[in-house]
């Protein structure tokens, strides 16, 4: 399990709010497991309180805060930097086309 956000069984093009998050509670356990970690050492070595993390496991509920506390103990905060990745261009005319787009302040109206 190299990538606690991504595996074949994990597509988010499917996207199921609930389904992700039961998804994301189920690899964190997984991997605190593989490691030999038990719940109460997670909870002190990361900071999380052991009932928010029991709740995370349990009920799938947990602050973006507490998780990527989780996740970088348990060595996947990488992950979540990689989420949403900057755009690569392939030519100087999307790099200027990207610029003019910067440079608007505020979002289109719908």
């Amino acid at each position: 399990m190299d990538n606690i956000l991504y595996d074949n069984e994990f597509v988010l093009d499917e996207f199921n709010p609930v389904a992700i998050r039961i998804k994301i509670a189920e690899k964190i356990k997984k991997k605190r497991l593989s490691l030999g970690l038990g719940q109460q050492t997670l909870a002190k070595k990361s900071g999380v309180s052991l009932g928010s993390l029991k709740r995370f496991e349990n009920k799938y509920e947990i602050s973006l805060k507490h998780l990527l506390q989780l996740a970088m103990v348990l060595g996947a905060l990488d992950e979540f930097n990689n989420l949403f990745p900057e755009k690569e261009f392939n030519s100087i005319d999307e790099i200027l086309k990207s610029k003019k787009i910067k440079e608007r302040k505020r979002g289109k109206n719908d």
